[in-house]
C-alpha cells in the first residue's frame, strides 16, 4: 500500500458537503514520521457547530421515521465501503498518527466490527410486550432515538473510536456531528464520504473539526441530546460535569494504568509476547495498553531481562516499512511529555532496565521517535505508577504474591483494563471475581470486547452509565417509552391480499 500524501487542507463536512466554514483559524497537521507538516487543519468556531446541530435538526424527522431495516441496508452498503476502502482508511491513519500499517488495518477491522453490528438494529431495537397487564389493557415498551447527538474522538484511534459511536447512533436513528482529535483528522471526512456514498441522506452525519472552542459549544447546545466522549481523565470529568449541568446524556471514557498480573506459573514465552505487545504496540499510544506489568514473587528475575532484551531489539521506523514493529509518537510535545517521565522515574529510584529515549531514525530524523522503555523496582508512589503516560513505557513492580498483586491493582484511581498470566484455574477465577477493573483478561493481554459485548471501565475510567458500543451504545442513544392501551371494541376493516412490506 502506497503512504496517504494528501495535502489537501482538512475542513468539516455539514449537511453533505465539505467546506471550510466561518472559522479563520488553522492549524498544521503533522506527519509524525517525518516531524514535518503534511497538510492543514480548519478550526471550527460556534458558527460551524451551530451549522451542523441545525444540518442534523432538520434531518432527524425524516431518519427518524425511517424504517429500521432501511437504515440497516445503508450501514449495509457502508459496511461494503468500509471493506473495499480500508487499506486506504489505515494509510491515512498511518499518515497522520504514526502507529504501523498492520496496526492501523486492525483498527480500521475493529470498526468495521462494530459497523457490522449495527447492521442488526432492527432487532436491537426490539421491544417488551405484555398482553392483559390489566382487565382489557395491553402494556409494551419501544426504544425511540434521542435527536441530535455528538461524539468528541481521541487522536489514538481515528477510525475505530468514532466507529464506537456513529454506526450504533445513526442505525438507532440519531443524527450524528462528530469533532475528531484535531491531529489526525483525515479519516473522519473520508468516511464521511463512504457514508454519502452509501447512501446516507444529507445532514444525517456532520464533521466538525476543531479544538476546545468546538467541544464548548457542543456541550453547550440546546439541541445536542448526548455526547459520547473518549480521552484522558480530567477531561473526560470536564466533559461529563458540564454536559449534565446542560441536561444531556455523557458517556465519557477516561483514562487508564494497565496492569497484567504475571504469576509464577505462568508460561514465560507467551508472557514476555503479551507484554512486549501490548506494551509498545502503537508506541503505548492505546488506552488498553499495558504499562505495568505486576511480577509475583521469583518470576520477576526471570522476565525482567527477557523483557530487556526484547525491548532493546524493537524495529522502531516509519510505520509505512513492512518490518516496522512501533512507529513514531503522534506529536513533538507528546514526546517531550513522554521523555518526561521517563526522567522522573529515573529521579525517583526506578530501575532504568532500557532508555529509549534520544532514538533517532535513519533518514527521518526530525520524527517523533522514541523507543522502547522498560523499568524495574517501581513503587506505587513513583509517578512513572501513578499517571497515565500515554506511551512506550513499561514499568515492573514486584510484589510478593497473588493477594498483594490484587490490591495494588485495585487501589488505583483507575480501572480500565486488566490481565492476569497464570496456569491456574482456581487464580483466574479469583482474579476475575475480585478484581474492580471493567475489562478483565485471562492470558489475554489487551481485553478489548467484541462489538456485541461494549468497551467501558470502572472507577475514573468512565464518568457516565453505560458502555460504549453493543447493547449499552443501543441504550444510550435511545429513550425508553413505555405505551398502556385499553380499546372498549374492535374495530373490523377490510380484507388485505398483498405481503405486508416495510415502506
Amino acid at each position: 500500500m502506497q503512504p496517504y500524501t494528501d495535502s489537501a487542507d482538512v475542513v468539516h463536512f455539514i449537511g453533505g458537503k465539505t467546506g471550510r466554514g466561518a472559522g479563520e483559524r488553522t492549524q498544521a497537521v503533522f506527519n509524525p514520521a517525518t516531524g514535518a507538516p503534511a497538510r492543514r487543519l480548519v478550526l471550527g468556531d460556534v458558527a460551524d457547530v451551530d451549522a451542523a446541530v441545525a444540518s442534523a435538526k432538520a434531518a432527524f424527522p425524516m431518519w427518524r421515521d425511517t424504517p429500521p431495516i432501511r437504515r440497516a441496508r445503508v450501514m449495509l452498503r457502508f459496511l461494503e465501503l468500509m471493506n473495499r476502502h480500508a487499506d486506504e482508511l489505515a494509510a491515512i491513519i498511518t499518515a497522520e498518527h504514526g502507529k504501523v500499517f498492520s496496526d492501523a488495518q486492525g483498527e480500521v477491522a475493529r470498526g468495521i466490527d462494530v459497523i457490522e453490528f449495527a447492521c442488526g438494529i432492527p432487532q436491537l431495537l426490539k421491544g417488551d410486550y405484555t398482553e392483559q397487564v390489566s382487565t382489557g389493557m395491553d402494556n409494551w415498551t419501544v426504544r425511540q432515538p434521542l435527536g441530535v447527538v455528538a461524539g468528541i474522538t481521541p487522536f489514538n484511534f481515528p477510525c475505530m473510536v468514532p466507529c464506537w459511536m456513529f454506526p450504533v447512533a445513526l442505525a438507532a436513528g440519531c443524527t450524528f456531528v462528530l469533532k475528531p482529535s484535531e491531529r489526525d483528522p483525515s479519516a473522519s471526512l473520508f468516511m464521511a464520504r463512504l457514508l454519502k456514498e452509501a447512501g446516507l441522506p444529507d445532514g444525517v452525519f456532520n464533521v466538525v473539526q476543531g479544538d476546545k472552542v468546538v467541544v464548548d459549544a457542543l456541550l453547550a447546545h440546546r439541541d445536542v441530546k448526548a455526547v459520547s466522549f473518549v480521552g484522558s481523565t480530567p477531561i473526560a470529568n470536564y466533559i461529563y460535569e458540564t454536559g449534565a449541568k446542560h441536561g444531556k446524556r455523557v458517556q465519557a471514557l477516561g483514562g487508564a494504568k494497565n496492569h497484567m498480573v504475571v504469576m509464577p506459573d505462568a508460561d514465560l514465552d507467551k508472557t514476555v509476547d503479551a507484554l512486549i505487545g501490548a506494551g509498545y504496540g502503537s508506541a503505548g499510544e492505546r488506552c488498553m495498553a499495558i504499562s505495568v506489568a505486576v511480577l509475583v514473587g521469583d518470576v520477576a528475575d526471570k522476565i525482567v531481562p527477557r523483557l530487556a532484551e526484547r525491548a532493546r531489539s524493537l524495529v522502531v521506523k516509519d510505520g509505512m516499512q513492512a518490518d516496522a514493529e512501533m512507529g513514531p509518537i503522534v506529536t513533538k510535545q507528546a514526546l517531550e511529555r513522554i521523555e518526561g517521565y521517563i526522567a522522573s522515574g529515573v529521579e525517583e529510584g526506578a530501575t532504568l532496565v532500557v532508555d529509549g529515549r534520544g532514538l533517532k531514525v535513519p533518514g527521518h530524523e526530525e520524527g517523533f521517535f522514541t523507543g522502547g522503555t522498560l523499568f524495574d523496582n517501581v513503587t506505587p508512589e513513583m509517578r512513572i505508577y501513578k499517571e497515565e503516560i500515554f506511551g512506550p513505557v513499561l514499568a515492573c513492580v514486584r510484589v510478593k504474591d497473588f493477594a498483594q498483586a490484587v490490591q495494588l491493582i485495585n487501589d488505583h484511581e483507575f480501572g480500565n483494563g486488566v490481565a492476569c498470566f497464570t496456569s491456574d484455574g482456581n487464580v483466574a477465577r479469583e482474579f476475575g471475581r475480585q478484581i474492580e477493573v471493567g475489562m478483565v483478561g485471562i492470558n489475554v493481554p489487551i481485553p478489548v470486547p467484541m462489538a456485541w459485548h461494549g468497551f467501558g471501565g470502572w472507577k475514573r475510567s468512565l464518568f457516565g452509565d453505560m458502555h460504549a458500543y453493543g447493547e449499552e451504545g443501543v441504550r444510550f442513544y435511545t429513550k425508553q417509552k413505555s405505551i398502556m392501551q385499553r380499546w372498549p371494541e374492535s374495530t373490523e376493516k377490510g380484507a388485505e391480499f398483498s405481503m405486508p412490506v416495510a415502506k
